[in-house]
């Protein structure tokens, strides 16, 4: 017992180190978030949009917000703990006014359960509070993509969680996107996505700047 033991302490720093590698792949995406602040800085006062591809793909996001500054860091392919990683660099330099984030359907497709989707999200929340204590913070739901519709079980759950979670903290708030994007059916509608299945056209956008807006024009500028 006692090597067990000892071979598992051995073994901590080699798994840290793993999962940072993990980490690693979005360096150069993150450098190019610097190198664009370096460029042109973000308006002080900002709403930051972080995530993954949802987000980094949302290119009228500025026009579709045009009451409010916004940053968009959004980075394709990530899971929750990338963001909460680099927090130090594409959060903690801006003091955003308030964060949205849309991440947890990679998570889901890489293996996370439900609860580690919420475990995660509370850790970001965590993470950016520790430098901007009380911003509010918006989770928007894990959509129910056609191209991912064999989650649809793990996206109810882990949505579920997070909304739950997210009551139980002030200034947290849960955007529920999943229900309306559902058809008759009780699927996702494909009409909302584009020809991937996974990534949403205008129309799905749309859907979302209606249940985002609210939210956005009510926190405190």
């Amino acid at each position: 017992m006692k090597r067990l033991i000892i071979l598992l302490f051995a073994l901590l720093p080699l798994l840290a180190h793993a999962r940072e590698n993990d980490h690693a792949q979005w360096n150069p995406a993150i450098a190019a978030f610097e190198a664009a602040d370096q460029t042109h800085a973000p308006a002080a006062g900002s709403i930051l949009f972080i995530g993954s591809s949802s987000i980094e793909r949302w290119k009228s996001l500025a026009a579709d917000f045009p009451e409010v500054k916004v940053i968009n860091r959004g980075f394709g392919g990530s899971v929750i703990s990338d963001s909460t990683f680099f927090a130090d660099r594409i959060v903690a330099p801006y003091h955003a006014r308030a964060i949205v984030m849309y991440a947890g359907d990679n998570d889901l497709q890489e293996g996370n359960s439900p609860a580690q989707v919420r475990d995660d999200f509370a850790a970001f929340v965590r993470k950016a509070r520790a430098v901007d204590p009380g911003v509010p913070i918006a989770f928007i739901a894990i959509k129910p993509s056609v191209a991912r519709a064999v989650l649809l079980p793990k996206i109810r759950q882990a949505n579920a969680l997070v909304r739950t979670y997210a009551a139980t903290q002030k200034g947290v708030t849960y955007l529920d996107v999943f229900t309306p994007m559902l058809g008759k059916d009780g699927g996702p509608q494909p009409g909302l996505f584009g020809e991937d299945g996974l990534h949403m056209n205008r129309k799905g956008y749309l859907l979302w700047i209606n249940i985002i807006k609210p939210w956005a024009d009510g926190v405190p500028r």
